[in-house]
């Protein structure tokens, strides 16, 4: 007699090409997702994988297997799914993480209307996972993506960094990339860390080398960088959502506009929450109101 959970590792291991992988993604150990395809292969009578020492590729039984079980399986998955959610207890606080300078600017001013309470985390990505994976945090908003059991990541943006520097400081106009990395490499710039993040970024996809800059100044905050580019003290990279007022007022300016980098932002949560209704309705209000408008 065939077991369900044999068709939905099946169905799993065919999407992923990949034993190892399809046990990560079902939070089973790599022997016991083999077992299960051994039986489901011995019930059927034929083998529905070729295995190689990279991956494994579905034979025409598989192939034909798959296209018969996968609607049957995601159509019972959302009924279960749906039907559980419906008697899942209301949760009456939500814990968010996310980087204090995002927070800031695109989550504190929204949460009245999260009509929820709401306990914050700051720290890096690693620590916030942590954080996650303990049900320390129902949300989290990050910049990486982490293959980890259990979580799932959702696009909720791009991010935009362009290089800012005083309203006041002179720049000079170069027709060509070589010219602009000599130049900039010599004036004074402002980290959030001695190892230039996101500046090198953008040295490497537009220069295609390393920067060669030592910063007059590393300030962990962007929002305390954002005021010392204001202050004259030199040049940084800052996400463009921190920028409006600044530049409306006049106090910085974006130079090099094509040298720019964009880092995508998630949204990550456990999957054992996909389907609450309040884990969702805090997702649609975060994505709603982080679409970027920069001109």
């Amino acid at each position: 007699m065939v077991d369900f959970e044999w068709y939905r590792s099946f169905c799993t291991i065919y999407k992923h090409q990949s034993v190892s992988e399809a046990a990560k993604t079902r939070m089973m150990t790599q022997p016991a997702m083999s077992q299960h395809l051994a039986a489901l292969e011995a019930e059927v009578g034929e083998t529905l994988f070729i295995r190689s020492t990279r991956k494994i590729t579905p034979t025409e039984r598989g192939k034909e297997l798959y296209s018969q079980l996968a609607p049957l399986i995601e159509s019972l998955e959302n009924t279960t799914m749906n039907f559980k959610s419906t008697s899942l207890p209301t949760l009456s606080v939500i814990k968010i993480g996310a980087a204090h300078e995002f927070f800031s600017e695109k989550i504190l001013p929204q949460l009245p209307k999260y009509n929820v309470c709401t306990i914050s985390h700051f720290g890096t990505a690693e620590q916030l996972l942590e954080l996650l994976k303990e049900d320390k945090l129902d949300i989290l908003i990050m910049s990486k993506r982490f293959q980890t059991p259990g979580i799932e990541y959702l696009k909720l943006m791009d991010e935009e960094f362009v290089i800012v520097a005083p309203s006041d400081y002179e720049i000079v106009a170069f027709d060509n990339l070589k010219l602009e990395e000599q130049w900039l490499s010599e004036q004074k710039w402002i980290s959030y860390g001695l190892e230039l993040p996101i500046i090198r970024r953008i040295w490497r996809e537009h220069f295609k080398m390393r920067p060669q800059i030592r910063p007059i100044h590393v300030i962990p905050n962007l929002h305390m960088i954002l005021n010392a580019v204001e202050l004259g003290m030199g040049l940084s990279v800052i996400p463009t959502y921190l920028l409006q007022d600044s530049l409306k007022a006049g106090k910085t300016k974006v130079i090099f506009k094509h040298l720019k980098v964009k880092n995508e932002l998630y949204l990550a949560y456990q999957l054992k929450n996909k389907h609450l209704p309040l884990i969702n309705e805090i997702m649609s209000v975060i994505k709603e109101n982080t679409k970027e408008h920069f001109v």
